[in-house]
């Protein structure tokens, strides 16, 4: 076995939700990279998902899409019921789907919280659910949380607690799996060059934010996917843990 091999399993098959785009097509690219089949799972944009597939394949990888909404229990299912009819079954699972609008607590549109709860919130545990059903042993569960859980950015309270949420969930989710070798985690990313991160704010504010973390810059999706791929690979004694991925900030 070569030293690549050794870390990064290969003949692993991934589910990323999210993939299409931001984070999770960085996820889904890497993983593939590192030697794993990946579902690339999406909400609604088709041509995008095809897109990632299409890179993946490319670089001479294995990837097929599917479109799932993450808070549909059914579709969830069948979601995995892909990668096992296709790919044999499911080793990883990286949910990084999510929903993310602001706004100072007194002007919060509850229409707005009951999206980002039905998305980050339900959405998690909906995956997690399945994946816990039926990762296979050896396998590797990553949820996506937040920095701002600790940093507490005005105008983020309602998204924070939804984050809130699925810090609390990993270390429990972790200790159900005992017996099965499945480590369960969470990345919770400091600020990072997205397009769900950098929706309605000005330059200023982004080069504000860019000076925030002592390598005084914002992270790339890159950074967040390099994370992951060692949760989802050689990390088999991290386990019920949040890992933040924000250059320092504090």
């Amino acid at each position: 076995m070569s030293i690549n091999q050794e870390v990064h399993p290969t003949n692993r098959v991934a589910i990323v939700t999210g993939a299409s785009g931001g984070i999770g097509r960085a996820v889904a690219e890497r993983l593939a990279q590192d030697g794993q089949t990946v579902v690339v799972a999406y909400a609604g944009n088709k041509a995008r998902a095809d897109e990632v597939v299409t890179t993946i394949r490319s670089a001479g990888g294995t990837a097929t899409a599917f479109q799932a909404d993450v808070a549909d229990e059914q579709q969830v299912a069948a979601l995995f019921a892909h990668a096992e009819s296709e790919h044999g079954g499911a080793d990883v699972v990286v949910h990084t789907a999510g929903v993310m609008l602001l706004a100072p607590l007194v002007e919060l549109d509850l229409d707005d919280f009951d999206r980002m709860v039905r998305t980050n919130v339900r959405g998690t545990f909906v995956v997690l659910r399945e994946a816990a059903r039926r990762v296979r042993e050896g396998g590797a569960i990553v949820s996506f949380s937040s920095s701002v859980t600790r940093l507490a950015f005005p105008t983020y309270s309602a998204y924070t607690a939804t984050k809130g949420a699925v810090d609390a969930a990993t270390l429990v989710v972790a200790k159900e799996m005992r017996g099965r070798d499945v480590t369960v985690n969470a990345v919770a990313p400091g600020p990072t060059a997205t397009p769900l991160f950098l929706d309605g704010k000005s330059d200023e504010q982004v080069a504000g934010l860019a000076q925030a973390a002592p390598l005084e810059r914002l992270g790339v999706p890159d950074d967040i996917a390099e994370v992951v791929s060692f949760l989802a690979g050689p990390a088999r004694w991290v386990n019920g843990q949040v890992l933040y991925a924000n250059g320092g900030i504090a």
